[in-house]
């Protein structure tokens, strides 16, 4: 039988360019369909040579972002913060910490992004702010009965003098969740909720100050342009009445699967109704546009994503019902490990759960709170999200690559972790006198490990800090950095690094891709996944089909049309019979006329 071979990246390598690389969508539902990249900014660039990442580093490389083809740009918290938990410690929500820079550095940011055709989507934390924030400091100053203190969560202790906790909840970083204050008296008193840090004091939202203030910081910062908000712990802000014991130890092995008394209440929902209006109200009065520099302009529609860890998508799904907010991180995606029946079944829930609710499905491989999948893919399954071991780094990287070329393709919204698009693994063997994750420091919490995953990305081969910043990097920054770089990667066939830019290219051009509500599932050999996608409201037209193989041997599978792109260094051998040869830990995409 004669056959022939297809260069893996055939049809979608060519230099990109900001000439080139496609402008952001302009249509109102643009978020239905967006790739957004998380900037986590203390590790992304630094501008000042301080050795943290800073706003104005930022704003250096959004023509980068723009390169590479995203549509919108997520900044972590840089917020006024004494950084007790990476600026999740919010001190003041009005003011840039002066790490980051200013409020001026703020609005060039944005406003450079506009003229790009990026939105920025700002990190919001209301489920707690910081011990310094003005409020919870004039309730400790203020005692027992200050009206403040009804803001926070202060209860007395249980026991005869008050010594135990109010209540048996665990704090996620590990310990109790309940830390005990000293009154302006100097006598022992009332303990405050926190479910993070005890730096970190939970907001009470049954109080209608609390409701008033972020609805004032969601006008602020939307009156700055921003286009939307990653809304933290979005599960957690309402607690059930009378803060109820769990009765139950070793709590954090509950979250994600059962319902607990601290999490994911029904009450959250009225909140985010309230807060929708404000957004729908800023969308109406901002309509598309084209920038002074004729770039695309982002306005127009503003969105909320939430941050909620839930038992199931179909309890995730409450969260984004049409008068809610727009979308939710797919966690339990995330979470799935890289094989074929168990990713089948997370995305057909997935996107039936987001179907009845008229919300796209998103989803996600990485972020600043777990392990690289680069690291998660190259070891066993079952280890969870924060690993400890390096595995094997190279089949970590081809899972990795035909893991992003899969996720991708699917119906709905993408986010990418900072560096992911480089192939970076996570960074497993930091020296504990490095490490600056709270929960390290706690016990029986989180595993504390997820500094690895936020050491500063390498930019050039060489330098002090591989192009970072010319003051060294907050957490070092390990021996081959430079290998993996953007300019190391940039022009280079087969690079990690090329192989997003022709797959987000490839997915912004192709009309079968992109918003969705469903996959047509084909049949293929088993631990394959493949699936047909037609463009919305067509049966026939230009067709798409993905293939992807999660086991190592390769397998023989139908060539669905011509080979528009592979995860694979290898080249892929098709046949004249119509069949093609998929190597192991590979995913393909093929196109039909």
């Amino acid at each position: 039988m004669s056959q022939h071979t297809a260069d893996p990246q055939h049809t979608a390598d060519q230099p990109h360019t900001a000439a080139t690389a496609p402008a952001a969508a302009t249509h109102r539902d643009w978020w239905r369909d967006a790739v957004i990249y998380q900037v986590y900014p203390r590790s992304f660039a630094d501008s000042n040579a301080d050795g943290m990442g800073d706003l104005e580093g930022v704003r250096s490389r959004l023509p980068y972002l723009r390169e590479l083809g995203v549509d919108a740009v997520w900044l972590s918290p840089f917020y006024a913060s004494p950084q007790a938990d990476a600026g999740y410690d919010v001190a003041d929500y009005r003011a840039v910490d002066p790490m980051f820079g200013t409020l001026l550095d703020a609005d060039a940011v944005i406003r450079d992004a506009h003229d790009l055709g990026l939105r920025i989507i700002v990190d919001l934390v209301p489920n707690h702010s910081s011990d310094r924030h003005e409020w919870f400091r004039r309730a400790l100053a203020q005692g027992p009965g200050s009206p403040l203190r009804e803001r926070y969560h202060f209860r007395p202790g249980k026991g005869a003098d008050g010594e135990q906790p109010p209540n048996d909840w665990e704090s996620i970083f590990g310990g109790p969740a309940w830390t005990r204050v000293t009154e302006p008296d100097g006598a022992p008193g009332e303990w405050y909720l926190h479910l993070f840090a005890p730096e970190q004091p939970d907001l009470n939202w049954d109080h209608p100050a609390v409701h008033d203030e972020f609805r004032s910081i969601l006008r602020f910062w939307l009156d700055m342009g921003v286009d939307g908000f990653r809304v933290d712990v979005a599960h957690g802000l309402v607690k059930a009445d009378g803060l109820p014991d769990l009765g139950a130890h070793d709590q954090l092995r509950l979250l994600g699967n059962d319902t607990v008394p601290f999490f994911d209440q029904d009450g959250v929902h009225e909140i985010y109704r309230a807060w929708r209006r404000i957004l729908d109200e800023y969308a109406e009065r901002s309509p598309e546009g084209a920038s002074p520099r004729g770039r695309r302009l982002s306005t127009g529609a503003k969105v909320f994503v939430a941050e909620a860890w839930t038992p199931t998508v179909e309890r995730t799904a409450n969260y984004v019902r049409p008068d809610e907010l727009h979308q939710a991180f797919n966690f339990q995606y995330l979470s799935a490990y890289w094989d074929a029946a168990d990713l089948r079944e997370i995305i057909d829930r997935s996107l039936d759960a987001m179907r009845p609710v008229g919300a796209p499905a998103t989803w996600v491989l990485s972020n600043h709170d777990v392990t690289r999948h680069t690291t998660r893919y190259a070891n066993p399954p079952g280890l969870g999200t924060q690993l400890r071991t390096p595995g094997d780094p190279a089949l970590g990287l081809r899972r990795a690559r035909a893991a992003t070329l899969l996720m991708l393709a699917l119906p709905g919204s993408a986010y990418l972790y900072q560096g992911e698009e480089l192939g970076l693994p996570d960074v497993v063997d930091l020296p504990d006198e490095v490490r600056q994750d709270p929960s390290f420091f706690r016990a029986a919490g989180q595993d504390g490990f997820r500094d690895g995953c936020r050491v500063p990305i390498p930019w050039a081969v060489d330098g002090p800090s591989h192009g970072f910043g010319e003051g060294g990097s907050w957490l070092p920054q390990p021996s081959g950095w430079g290998e993996l770089s953007v300019q190391a990667q940039t022009g280079v066939p087969g690079s990690t690094l090329e192989l997003y830019r022709a797959a987000l290219a490839a997915r912004r051009a192709h009309p079968a891709l992109g918003a969705g509500d469903a996959v047509e599932w084909l049949q293929g050999p088993r631990g394959t996944l493949v699936y047909r996608r037609t463009p919305p409201g067509r049966s026939g037209g230009q067709g798409f089909v993905c293939t992807a193989n999660t086991t190592a041997t390769p397998v023989r599978v139908p060539a669905h049309g011509r080979l528009m792109l592979s995860s694979s260094t290898d080249r892929i051998t098709v046949y004249e019979d119509g069949t093609a040869l998929l190597p192991g830990d590979t995913t393909a995409w093929w196109t039909t006329d």
